[in-house]
């Protein structure tokens, strides 16, 4: 099939994501007002709540079984390995443009954590129900596509809810610190007058001061021994409470219903209880379908909401972070994709389904994650810059997405 004919499969999906997120975008707007931030807000909470564990478990319980996941063991490793190389060229864009520290997780973040549900979901069915789709039969391959993007977005808000989201609580603390320190100077500043501020600088230059820190001695060395002593007592507490985080992590909703819908799906009896037209409990099942089924439409008005902040310049993130990120998303990770792909490929590590290659691929090109927008707001830092990465990186994304997937499908097929 011709290069351009492949184009012209590949922009469908990608416009029917312009068009919703548009509609988000007017919504948002100060003339129309029907998703101002406190909207959006609420509404994220419900889609973390209620919509994303649904569509989770209705789409892995109905299309994802026990063998089916023995043979897709590559496509946890292939995420993984997305997260890795995209942390490893967010810290060199961070080494390199020395962004402000509260905003360091999140760039972390939007490099590592990719869009491994939503997106997908969109483009690979859109593209399976085109006449001149390249993968074979149009119900076949929707089938197909469909087990492998739940099967994705399982995995990948596996990751996305423990290093995402540990990512992004890191730029909050860093962020509460340096709101703690600029709150402690001031008051310090209004507490002593000029003449004092002025002898404690002197005493503190002053090498023959016995309470100098140079020194290592006085009131300060001792200080610093008691520190040392408190920090060995507290790695236990510090330990336990790490684990502590980590379990809250892997118990939220959408991680959840990943966990419910893998086990109902790989246990034939627990299955035959909720799928099929004979199925005793199928009104659950079709319950949670319907409920899921919003989850696409309000993430892509949310997104459109959320990127329309990024226009009324709210947020001051350098152009030379924003275009580290879309270099790191769209040129060096879909290059290092095609190449891991490949190479597992030739190694006969995967299965002989040109369109499981393409899914793999595609997780290395998508922009990142817009549940990093729910986790920004959860935490309530960062959501303006969040907006502003995300309006440039989807702007990018509408034309890379287009690109990329004409290249691997053109190379698959």
């Amino acid at each position: 099939m011709g290069f351009w004919r492949l184009l012209e499969v590949a922009s469908m999906p990608i416009l029917q994501l312009l068009i919703i997120s548009g509609l988000g975008a007017t919504l948002a707007t100060d003339y129309i007002k029907i998703l101002p931030a406190d909207a959006r807000r609420y509404l994220n909470k419900v889609v973390f709540v209620a919509f994303t564990p649904s569509l989770t478990f209705a789409s892995l319980a109905r299309t994802v079984k026990l063998e089916d996941i023995i043979s897709w063991w590559f496509m946890p490793v292939n995420i993984g390995l997305t997260f890795l190389v995209g942390t490893i060229l967010g810290w060199i864009v961070i080494k390199l443009l020395k962004p402000k520290p509260h905003l360091e997780g999140l760039i972390l973040a939007s490099c590592a954590a990719g869009n491994l549900g939503n997106l997908p979901l969109i483009i690979v069915p859109a593209i399976c129900a085109e006449e001149a789709s390249p993968f074979g039969d149009r119900a076949i391959c929707s089938r197909l596509g469909l087990s492998y993007v739940s099967f994705s977005m399982a995995l990948g808000g596996f990751y996305i809810w423990t290093i995402g989201y540990h990512m992004i609580r890191s730029s909050a603390k860093k962020l509460e610190a340096q709101e703690a320190l600029s709150k402690a100077i001031k008051e310090a500043n209004n507490d002593v007058d000029a003449d004092l501020r002025a002898q404690l600088i002197h005493n503190t230059n002053d090498p023959e001061n016995p309470n100098n820190v140079q020194n290592g001695s006085g009131k300060a060395g001792r200080d610093q021994r008691n520190n040392n002593q408190d920090e060995g007592a507290s790695f236990l507490s510090q330990t336990l409470e790490f684990l502590h985080t980590i379990l809250e992590e892997l118990l939220s909703p959408p991680i959840v219903g990943a966990i419910f819908g893998l086990i109902f799906g790989a246990i034939t009896w627990l299955r035959n209880l909720l799928i099929g037209d004979k199925a005793p409990l199928r009104v659950i099942q079709d319950s949670i379908q319907l409920l899921g089924n919003g989850t696409i439409p309000c993430i892509t008005l949310i997104l459109g909401g959320n990127l329309i902040e990024g226009l009324r310049g709210k947020a001051l993130v350098p152009k030379q972070i924003i275009i580290g990120i879309i270099c790191v998303k769209f040129v060096f990770c879909p290059i290092i994709g095609i190449g891991v792909v490949q190479g597992a490929a030739e190694l006969g590590l995967l299965p002989d389904d040109p369109l499981f290659l393409f899914v793999l691929m595609l997780q290395f090109t998508v922009p990142p994650a817009m549940n990093l927008g729910t986790i920004a707001q959860l935490f309530n830092v960062g959501e303006a810059e969040c907006s502003m990465m995300f309006l440039w990186t989807y702007v990018a994304a509408a034309f890379a997405l287009t690109i990329w997937s004409t290249v691997f499908m053109w190379i698959l097929t």
